[in-house]
């Protein structure tokens, strides 16, 4: 069953895994990773990721992207959103806290902000507005 907007789109908002995809290169498929993301309902989902790398290049040259998320409990639910980015600013602080508080534990947020800062450097936070989604809830088997 199709989910309404309002059940995907708080689907989205939890804390899932996702699965970013960017088309690289036409003669490929697409560049597909996990990642961490920050989805607000209504709002734009965000990620962050090195300036450099092959995802940021690839969202650069694209201009745009799709990330899926999925559970298998207590329903098998996905959603899946794609759109344009409509921003890249450089990270904060700020913004790697709220990320981290998102899916760590808070006795764990700190230590990983350190982690982030000392061993993963720069990052930027790319912004995309969701144009298109796809979602079901299949039941549970």
């Amino acid at each position: 069953m199709t989910l309404s907007m309002q059940e995907r789109e708080q689907f989205l908002a939890e804390p899932h895994i996702g699965a970013l995809s960017v088309v690289e290169r036409p003669d490929r498929a697409p560049l597909t990773v996990p990642i961490w993301y920050h989805y607000t309902p209504g709002g734009e989902l965000w990620v962050r990721t090195g300036p450099d790398s092959r995802k940021a290049r690839a969202i650069r040259s694209a201009g745009r992207f799709s990330l899926m998320v999925q559970r298998t409990e207590p329903t098998v639910r996905y959603v899946s959103v794609e759109g344009p980015v409509t921003g890249t600013v450089a990270d904060s602080p700020e913004l790697c806290r709220e990320m981290a508080a998102r899916y760590l534990p808070e006795d764990k947020v700190a230590d990983f902000i350190e982690y982030d800062r000392t061993q993963l450097g720069e990052h930027v936070v790319i912004s995309m507005r969701p144009e298109r989604w796809v979602s079901a809830d299949l039941g549970s088997f």
